[in-house]
């Protein structure tokens, strides 16, 4: 039996061997054999390629507000897993996530083909939302949507983001295509809501709509709220959670709760100012990175970025780096810790093909990081902004102990 949770994640991470594993017999299966087939919760689905992530925060941060217990689940994590799983905003307590992977782990000691990582997470996640008697959860697709494990999970109402090219590798090469895999977390008769979107993911949306005999309603009015992310750009996502919340059954909530959750609402790596003028974000696909730009020249107009980048092989690096050599005064590249980040020597040969401005390659993401000054940008990945977020925070944790 796992005696803590560093044990339990040692068996967790090595279930990542399986890969990647579309498809949902395994993880009906699971949530069958689990007892959490069907939540008694209400719940709201998101997908979409881009604003996921803020998007289900709004909806989270706005619901606990109005005082519904709230399950959130979303991936991936900057620096600790409790990140992906949370109760009213709290990140799963080590003791609890332990005993349940380790629950998980016996379930499934005697299945031929085992679940996946992603499987086994969001097992844990409807376990502890059960234990914990959440009123609403919001789940975060992890890619696609119609064979993504969370589709496996009833649900109340359908939500999609703004639909980009993105892992065409799994989801299809066309908008159109991609747009009707997400489209795929729609349910028969069940509310669907999307942002808008290109016409070719739009037909793909309305025509999944139609075969589930529903309407996929365009969100396409801002929240002119005031809200805890920054950006024009979360105006919208803003408003889509909103949307979603009202479209639940009997979901009741003030107009102050509305304006509290809003502007309460906290999301780590989305435009995030880690320390002043120094900014975080986790866009690494064309789309996102043009909002992430036109988010920089709204809020640092005339700054060129000291930008620390880092970008996984798989994506459209050459398209991202374009887009953002607008905004780059100087690149540094610094290694990260990840099969799927290109290597930094390659990284610094397509940044210099592509940019006139100066590349700097730092030994460490500890060196890139030794005095980030205010104009600092680090984006391009996840992966990226976890160890620098985990630096950092050691930094502040050890300058507290020395006040």
């Amino acid at each position: 039996m796992f005696t803590g949770l560093a044990e339990a994640l040692d068996w967790l991470y090595a279930t990542q061997m399986f890969g990647i594993k579309l498809g949902l017999a395994g993880m009906t299966r699971l949530l069958e054999e689990c007892g959490v087939r069907y939540p008694r919760a209400r719940v709201i689905h998101v997908a979409g390629t881009n604003g996921k992530g803020s998007t289900c925060a709004f909806a989270e941060s706005v619901a606990r507000a109005a005082g519904y217990t709230t399950g959130l689940f979303t991936s991936p994590h900057l620096v600790e897993f409790g990140e992906r799983i949370r109760v009213n905003g709290q990140n799963i307590p080590d003791a609890d996530a332990a005993r349940l992977i380790w629950q998980v782990k016996e379930t499934i000691s005697a299945w031929e083909t085992p679940p996946t990582f992603f499987e086994i997470v969001l097992a844990v996640a409807m376990l502890h939302f059960a234990e914990r008697q959440v009123d609403i959860i919001i789940l975060e697709t992890g890619m696609g949507g119609r064979l993504d494990a969370t589709n496996a999970v009833p649900k109340d109402v359908a939500v999609i983001t703004p639909v980009g090219l993105d892992h065409c590798q799994y989801l299809g090469s066309t908008l159109y295509e991609i747009a009707g895999e997400k489209a795929a977390i729609m349910a028969w008769h069940r509310p669907a809501l999307t942002a808008p979107q290109e016409p070719e993911a739009m037909r793909a949306l309305h025509e999944h709509a139609q075969a589930m005999d529903t309407e996929c309603r365009i969100i396409a009015e801002p929240c002119e709220q005031p809200l805890g992310l920054r950006g024009r750009y979360q105006k919208l996502n803003a408003a889509l959670a909103l949307a979603a919340l009202h479209a639940l059954p009997h979901f009741l909530c003030s107009a102050e709760e509305e304006a509290r959750g809003l502007a309460g609402v906290r999301w780590p790596g989305r435009f995030e100012e880690a320390a002043p003028g120094v900014v975080m974000d986790g866009a690494h696909n064309p789309p996102a990175i043009r909002v992430l730009v036109q988010a920089w020249k709204e809020y640092y107009p005339g700054v060129k970025a000291r930008c620390i980048y880092a970008g996984s092989a798989d994506k459209a690096l050459d398209e991202v780096i374009t887009l953002l050599s607008g905004i780059v005064g100087e690149w540094i590249l610094p290694p990260v810790q990840s099969p799927r980040i290109l290597p930094q020597a390659e990284m610094a040969e397509k940044v210099r093909a592509l940019s006139a401005a100066p590349v700097s390659t730092p030994a460490t993401l500890a060196e890139a990081l030794q005095s980030p000054a205010p104009g600092t940008l680090i984006c391009g990945s996840f992966f990226l902004l976890g160890e620098a977020k985990a630096i950092l925070q050691s930094r502040a944790d050890y300058r507290m102990t020395q006040q």
